[in-house]
């Protein structure tokens, strides 16, 4: 469970990049950039810093999927699959190939969801057996 937990975040990760560079390509958008806004948003220190630790949440659940205690992970990749949604659907654009990448996201985020709520307890290991099993 905790290797396709951590696969799933690796998924949603580098969809949100790919969602990234290719608004880049759009007309415009590196004008807007260079000027100081994105998508109507004024690009501030503190915006960064949002955007930052935003973008933390499933960088670092690559990892702490794997390296948690089973029921911290299990609440762990729930909340931060909420959070990771949220900032999908609130802070994207409606361009075509945003919405399908973030559908997918969306997808890969309930499916994360999922398999956390779902994960049994038969399958709770201490943490020297549960990294020599899962990988």
């Amino acid at each position: 469970m905790r290797a396709r937990l951590s696969a799933a975040w690796v998924f949603v990760m580098l969809n949100m990049v790919f969602a990234d560079i290719l608004s880049f390509m759009s007309p415009g958008a590196l004008q807007q950039v260079l000027a100081g806004t994105a998508e109507g948003i004024q690009i501030t220190p503190a915006f960064l810093l949002v955007a930052a630790v935003v973008a933390e949440v499933p960088i670092s659940m690559v990892l702490l999927s794997l390296l948690l205690p089973q029921r911290t992970a299990r609440w762990a990749n729930i909340g931060a699959a909420v959070v990771t949604v949220a900032f999908v659907l609130g802070m994207g654009s409606a361009t075509p190939h945003y919405v399908f990448i973030a559908a997918l996201e969306t997808l890969g985020c309930l499916a994360i969801a999922w398999w956390s709520w779902t994960w049994r307890p038969a399958e709770w290991r201490a943490p020297s057996a549960r990294l020599a099993t899962d990988m």
